[in-house]
């Protein structure tokens, strides 16, 4: 344990463009939570950062005082390592500029900036870069651990399109990573997490995307389950780099597209998105309705931004979530088999399954070109636990931990 006498700590409040929050602060509730409600940890100090120079008075402050110290970026953070008991919690979460160079198809973002900030200021040029799914996940950390959304198949995982960062390593210096300057801390920056420093600036390559583009939803009765899945299985192993089928198992929300009587019960959904001509993709997708016969679609050409929020409602702050994840080369008939059996037993009404198709591009990067190496990807299997209260932590983590279990031997590592 480290006792700070208040005079330290309000010299540093002082060399600190940005905030520092003390228990007793106001503001200092708001600034400790993160978006998974499981994670109630306390803070000695919070450093809420305003720049790179107040994050390089934070490291120094951190290691002058022996402090444990944890760094949060968007503030998604499902592990929960953004927080830490007692120690220093640099806080990133205020710096989000974003500079774009249309000619250049270049973009500089802050390590503070969700993907729904990240998406905004690109759409404005008709660019974009491969995301996660949910707009307030937090670029930072998404891109650090590897990084995959709809635009993967064609344009690869976040990292693959990260250009440089700069950033604070752990002796408080500034310097900047790219494939000519430091060219073994980009190797680990991309894909190792943050266990190199502090980034705070990325710089991202960009692509022409939309801003509009073929997206959606068909949902079938989870009775259908087993001849959806497989086709599913079958037919992504084919489909072109510019088409993601996604599927996702869960108790159906209150679409408007659903009737009533749907809203609550077991379903098995497709989720799609075609960044080509939406002509081309919609010939692309109509064997998906001939996998069963669907409560209800809700299919068309909408603005790639919006469809990049589609599934926030699913997805809001506050709740408890305890999520694993595995890859997979091929979805066997086992790995589709104990799919279903724990699709029907979801323990949450808010639970879900979520298999997203990766492969394409992603596959094509050299496995040891960088710290992400799961080349061999072709799935991503998420298993999203996620409930209301205390008492049903036990429950959903059990379930979520014996799925994880029963599908390991057939996943491929990573």
């Amino acid at each position: 344990m480290t006792t700070l006498a208040q005079g330290t700590i309000d010299t540093f409040r002082g060399h600190l463009g940005g905030s520092v929050f003390e228990p007793a602060d106001a503001g200092y509730d708001e600034a400790r939570q993160i978006w998974n409600a499981m994670i109630d940890r306390k803070p000695a100090l919070i450093a809420q950062c305003h720049s790179a120079d107040d994050v390089v008075a934070a490291v120094h402050f951190g290691r002058d005082q022996s402090m444990l110290v944890s760094v949060k970026g968007g503030g998604h953070n499902i592990a929960g390592n953004a927080v830490c008991d007692d120690g220093l919690m640099i806080d990133l979460s205020q710096m989000k500029d974003i500079k774009v160079d249309a000619d250049k198809q270049r973009a500089c973002v802050g390590p503070g900036c969700t993907l729904a900030d990240f998406d905004a200021a690109a759409q404005l040029h008709g660019l974009a870069t491969p995301l996660g799914i949910n707009s307030t996940t937090g670029v930072a950390g998404l891109t650090l651990g590897g990084g995959f959304g709809w635009l993967s198949r064609k344009f690869g995982m976040t990292v693959d399109n990260l250009i440089s960062v700069d950033m604070v390593t752990a002796d408080g210096r500034r310097t900047r990573a790219s494939a000519t300057e430091n060219p073994d801390l980009f190797w680990g920056t991309r894909g190792g997490g943050g266990n190199f420093g502090i980034v705070t600036r990325f710089e991202f390559q960009l692509h022409s995307v939309g801003p509009e583009l073929l997206s959606g939803l068909m949902v079938f009765p989870f009775d259908q389950a087993t001849s959806v899945v497989t086709q599913f299985a079958r037919f992504t192993e084919t489909m072109p780099d510019e088409l993601s089928v996604w599927l996702v198992i869960r108790h159906a929300p209150p679409l408007p597209f659903l009737p009533e009587s749907v809203h609550g019960e077991p379903v098995v959904a497709l989720a799609i998105c075609y960044a080509g001509d939406p002509d081309a993709g919609e010939k692309l997708i109509e064997p998906l309705r001939s996998f069963g016969k669907a409560h209800g679609e809700h299919v068309g050409v909408q603005p790639y931004a919006d469809w990049q929020q589609a599934f926030d409602p699913l997805l809001t702050k506050g709740a408890r979530n305890y999520w694993k994840s595995h890859n997979f080369v091929k979805l066997t008939d086992d790995v589709i088999q104990v799919a279903l059996e724990f699709g029907g037993k979801l323990p949450s009404p808010h639970c879900e399954i979520f298999i997203a198709s990766i492969g394409g591009q992603t596959g094509r990067v050299a496995h040891d070109a960088m710290a992400y190496s799961s080349r061999d990807a072709n799935y991503v299997m998420n298993v999203h636990g996620r409930w209301e209260t205390p008492e049903e932590d036990e429950h959903c983590r059990q379930w979520a931990r014996a799925f994880f279990d029963a599908a390991k031997p057939y996943a491929s590592g990573g």
